[in-house]
């Protein structure tokens, strides 16, 4: 980060913009739209490294570690003034693919943005790494959700060299129904008629 700021400092501001979001009048309309877009929430390399993944079942607590994450990003681009680069925090796969789900939501989030004050800060070409991946524990990340929130849950919070070792799982899976290149080419229809 250019902008030197602490993982205690992050947090509490966290706290304060999560606290300041779920007041809102709209929150509950978020989370319906989000929890009702379920069906376009496929993805390749994302949300099947979970084991067991349900995009039903999963979505509340992937919505909850979402909008934790996207709390404290939003308290790092604060901090920083603005640093949109040092916000783009690392985060698991699933989180960062559920973020997309949520950002989604756009005019909502305008609104929510519009009537709070607060920016929902999340920045693609910013991540490192494709597809975001690059969370480790002990990272800055994982401290400052730490002190914002206690432990991370386990089963969406997967490490950068285990969604890497799940990938290429997933990469010998895909080839042979002419999914390739972590899902960015689909051959499906050809494989299928060979």
């Amino acid at each position: 980060m250019s902008t030197v700021i602490e993982p205690a400092a992050v947090a509490t501001r966290a706290r304060q913009i999560l606290e300041t979001w779920q007041a809102d009048e709209e929150w509950a309309r978020l989370w319906d739209s989000c929890a009702k877009y379920s069906s376009d929430w496929d993805d390749f390399y994302g949300y099947p490294i979970i084991l067991d993944y349900d995009a039903v079942a999963d979505a509340p607590a992937l919505f909850t570690e979402t909008t934790r994450v996207l709390a404290l990003k939003s308290a790092v681009y604060e901090l920083t003034g603005g640093d949109e680069k040092a916000a783009e925090l690392a985060q698991p796969v699933p989180v960062d693919v559920m973020s997309h789900a949520l950002t989604a939501q756009f005019t909502v989030l305008s609104r929510i943005q519009d009537r709070t004050g607060i920016r929902f800060v999340h920045a693609t070409d910013m991540e490192d790494g494709f597809a975001g991946g690059t969370w480790n524990p002990g990272d800055f990340t994982h401290q400052a959700y730490r002190a914002a929130f206690g432990p991370v849950n386990d089963r969406f919070w997967i490490d950068e060299a285990e969604t890497e070792r799940r990938r290429k799982i997933l990469d010998e899976v895909y080839a042979g129904i002419g999914v390739t290149e972590r899902g960015r080419k689909a051959a499906i229809l050809s494989a299928a008629a060979a």
